[in-house]
């Protein structure tokens, strides 16, 4: 065991060391400059067509399975977890409140990278004979570039990781969490939890996408009501704890950072580190719900993967390192888990609570959607009677992954999500062409544009572009 377990830690200082960042960021600004910054020129037109568009019922003469924001539900549910908690608390006592600053810059280049990665699935799924949409990186790293042994590299990755970064470390956060809490039995939290995520996930993605949709936004709505009262309550500590965010950033040393202190690159490097992990641009999961969704247009679906990544990263992550920030009680604690809890009881009494909750959400709506991510990536390895035999893999780990010791799994599990990384990232750049088309197809529409009158004002049409996309069609 020993052995097994320093040949994973070897494995992984390289698949999350410094070139993995690298290469994550620099994919981000290769893509944020080949679109010409559309996810910012456009960032209020995304706006309004998607958070606005909420409850907008799709056009069912459409392909697709689900609508797009319950696939963005979906794909929330499993990308908002406990990396919005814990991986925000651990980039603070890592790299100090300067690790803040460069998780955002990872999530401002996150947005063009996951908007690419939601068009590109839409324009290469598939339908099965059923009426069944799949698609993501698998899809189309096999059909835009012509690699199908990579894609299936990915899927590969993709099928085992959901197991664990998915499945049995989610399940085991919930009980531990709920054990220390309540003194509920690991046994009890396991098989409800797996009971819970059976009823649901028996239904396939139009149950996931459905239960998500509504899951997803009052898991959200609770957890940042409760963080706003304990930044009301610390409100004059609100502007400090922002300017240590910019100081820390640039600062070879942190006022508050020991002895040593906190250099700039610790700061840069967990704030990458972290920002990846809280909303996964570039990772290639969440491309695997956004395939799914009822759409004109794969841009229409690009729009919803910058929303994705500004909610995750932008908003719940930053809402939370301010409230860890402005208690100005994480100079005392060196446990990422427990910190942020100890945070908001600092604001109230009730606060750990809310914290309790929230991990439990968080983590419940990750089983849900990365279940379906596992069971696509597994339908595109062995065929679709596989797939659906995926789900009932699935749900006994929730229990075992419930009541183990998941030490070993947690860093496996850790380096099979990074290991989707490195083929998605290649489709990506790749079938970066593909993706600029799309987009100016999709924005040089007169009629497209004319459904926001105060986008239209801001950006006059020019010439239509020349590529036309047509559902199941890309042109090159």
């Amino acid at each position: 065991m020993e052995t097994f377990t320093s040949i994973n830690e070897k494995i992984y200082g390289i698949v999350w060391g410094v070139p993995m960042l690298i290469l994550l960021v620099g994919c981000g600004i290769y893509l944020t400059i080949q679109t010409r910054g559309v996810a910012f020129r456009r960032f209020g037109f995304i706006l309004k067509n998607t958070v606005l568009r909420i409850f907008d019922k799709p056009d069912t003469s459409n392909e697709g399975t689900v609508s797009p924001f319950e696939a963005l539900s979906t794909a929330l549910a499993a990308t908002v977890g406990t990396g919005n908690i814990v991986g925000v608390s651990g980039a603070i006592l890592l790299g100090g409140p300067g690790a803040i600053f460069w998780m955002w810059v990872a999530a401002l280049l996150g947005m063009t990278t996951k908007m690419c990665e939601a068009t590109l699935a839409v324009a290469y799924r598939e339908v099965d004979e059923n009426g069944e949409v799949s698609g993501g990186p698998m899809y189309y790293i096999s059909k835009g570039l012509g690699l199908p042994t990579l894609g299936k590299i990915f899927a590969f990755f993709g099928t085992f990781a959901t197991l664990g970064i998915g499945n049995t470390v989610q399940s085991n956060s919930i009980a531990s969490t709920l054990q220390d809490n309540f003194g509920i039995n690991k046994w009890i939290t396991g098989f409800v939890v797996a009971a819970i995520a059976f009823i649901v996930i028996i239904g396939g993605i139009k149950r996931i996408g459905s239960f998500t949709s509504k899951m997803v936004p009052l898991m959200a709505a609770f957890y940042i009501f409760g963080a706003l009262i304990v930044l009301f309550m610390h409100r004059a500590n609100l502007g400090t704890a922002i300017l240590s965010i910019f100081k820390g950033a640039f600062s070879s040393k942190a006022a508050s950072g020991g002895i040593a202190g906190y250099t700039i690159m610790m700061a840069l490097r967990n704030g990458v580190a972290r920002g990846v992990f809280t909303n996964e641009a570039g990772l290639g999961s969440s491309p695997i719900a956004h395939a799914a969704a009822v759409t004109d247009h794969p841009a229409r679906q690009g729009l919803w993967g910058v929303f994705e990544v500004f909610l995750d990263t932008i908003v719940v992550a930053t809402i939370t390192a301010l409230v860890i920030l402005s208690t100005g009680i994480w100079h005392e604690h060196d446990n990422a888990a427990s910190l942020v809890a100890y945070s908001f009881q600092e604001g109230f009494e009730a606060g750990r609570y809310i914290v309790t909750f929230g991990l439990v959400l968080f983590a419940l709506s990750t089983i849900l959607g990365w279940e379906y991510y596992g069971e696509t990536c597994a339908k595109y390895l062995l065929g679709p009677t596989f797939g659906k035999m995926y789900r009932f893999a699935f749900i006994p780990l929730i229990v075992v992954g419930a009541v183990a010791d998941l030490n070993a799994i947690w860093l496996i599990a850790d380096n099979l999500n990074g290991l989707m990384a490195i083929p998605n990232l290649i489709g990506l750049i790749g079938l970066s062409g593909v993706v600029i088309k799309l987009t100016r197809d999709f924005f040089d529409d007169p009629e497209r544009i004319r459904e926001n009158e105060e986008w239209r004002s801001m950006a006059p049409v020019k010439e239509k572009s020349k590529v036309k996309y047509k559902p199941g069609d890309v042109r090159h």
